[in-house]
């Protein structure tokens, strides 16, 4: 098995305060979806990873951490590499890594036709929804894929898994200064999630040179907007601590440099690691 190496190499290290770590995992190199605030959008879709590729991400994090816990938030859309994407987390249920389904985190932008159908093949898992915004208009501005997942089926949709799974479902929510960051936009967003069991996770934009147009918000405005949503709305609120921002590795930064030409021997394959 071989790395595709426009994967780039692994540049994670075992989080502060313990030895067991989350990896977060890559499904595709490259994205389909656009989001204009981050890079991976920016290179257009490569491929597809293979579930023995997915896999192995987790094989070679296994020797610099004891991994607790996978989240599929890397490049790409996971739902739309279905087949490798459940065949790789079904390996990851199984020995020798032995994941409870809590443990994995699947994050898409709302393919509505493969949400449900995720939650009847690889139940308990955790999903994580890529709203960052509360109406459509500003959605589909800064997703280009969300109009082919009209906001109004994809709360339908959730709100069918919700039923079927039990489980909260986590938003997720870039912060975007001037564009989805007022004061109306977050009761917009406590209205819109008011019927749900939800954990809102807002994210700082992590800047990606002249890629994007937008602006990170301000700490007083992300303060704001989290205090609305858990004081008028009671909604759980939380702020995503920044990490790896120093290897332009944190979230919406992942972006490959290498040319399509580089050479396949540039990342060590589990076959040639010398296991101690």
């Amino acid at each position: 098995m071989r790395y595709d190496t426009r994967l780039g190499k692994y540049g994670g290290k075992p989080r502060p305060g313990g030895l067991r770590s989350t990896l977060c995992v890559s499904s595709q190199v490259g994205c389909k979806m656009g989001c204009k605030f981050c890079a991976t959008g920016s290179m257009g879709f490569k491929n597809n990873l293979s579930s023995g590729e997915i896999v192995e991400q987790l094989v070679h994090a296994s020797y610099l951490s004891q991994i607790r816990n996978v989240v599929f938030m890397g490049m790409g859309e996971p739902l739309n590499n279905y087949a490798a994407l459940v065949e790789a987390i079904h390996v990851m249920l199984g020995p020798p890594f032995q994941l409870s389904p809590k443990k994995i985190t699947v994050s898409t932008v709302g393919v509505i036709h493969a949400i449900n159908k995720l939650q009847k093949d690889v139940p308990g898992l955790n999903l994580a929804v890529s709203l960052h915004a509360p109406v459509q208009d500003i959605r589909c501005h800064i997703m280009p894929a969300a109009r082919a997942f009209p906001l109004e089926k994809l709360m339908d949709a959730l709100q069918v898994y919700q039923k079927n799974s039990q489980q909260k479902i986590f938003i997720e929510y870039i912060m975007l200064d001037g564009v989805n960051d007022e004061e109306q936009h977050a009761h917009q967003l406590g209205k819109l999630l008011e019927n749900f069991e939800v954990v809102v996770n807002l994210i700082p934009f992590n800047p990606i040179g002249n890629l994007s147009e937008f602006r990170s918000s301000s700490e007083e405005k992300v303060s704001r907007f989290q205090i609305i949503l858990r004081g008028v709305h009671n909604i759980r609120t939380t702020v995503r601590k920044q990490m790896g921002q120093d290897i332009s590795g944190a979230c919406g930064q992942l972006v490959v440099n290498l040319p399509d030409n580089s050479s396949i021997n540039g990342l060590t394959d589990i076959e040639d690691l010398h296991l101690r």
